[in-house]
């Protein structure tokens, strides 16, 4: 596969920010998963709460996870069918088309997400200035 770009060629100092950012990106992802297993979540199902708990009620749907997740409709379901088994969320249906569900978070489902997002605010405020230095190497 090739890749073209009408930019500017990449030097060393490219290359090692890049490399930067791929690893701080890691690093995140590895808080996160941590943090949501501690909950006892897993990481998939710590996004699709976040996913659901950050659109408009009447957008939070299966399909918005699907998409937000980079999931196949058929996983998305499969996600979904298990948070509510955990009783972090409910479908509701509205009156005004019946052949869709709406996905609601429980109390006990904002109680976890709650406690999760402030360690993640917290991790991504310590992470900004190494972040900040990064994309300056890049511009």
């Amino acid at each position: 596969m090739t890749l073209k770009s009408k930019n500017k060629p990449l030097g060393d100092a490219d290359y090692a920010a890049l490399a930067a950012f791929r690893h701080a990106i890691r690093q995140f992802q590895a808080f996160s998963e941590q943090k949501a297993i501690e909950v006892g979540l897993t990481p998939q199902q710590h996004q699709a709460l976040l996913a659901i708990r950050a659109c408009r009620p009447e957008d939070a749907s299966v399909g918005h996870v699907a998409e937000r997740l980079i999931l196949k409709p058929h996983s998305a379901t499969g996600l979904v069918n298990r948070l509510e088994a955990l009783e972090l969320i409910v479908r509701t249906v509205p009156s005004d088309d019946r052949r869709r569900a709406l996905l609601r978070l429980t109390p006990k489902a904002y109680a976890v997400l709650d406690a999760l997002s402030l360690v993640h605010r917290g991790e991504i405020q310590r992470m900004r200035p190494l972040l900040g230095e990064i994309f300056a190497q890049l511009d």
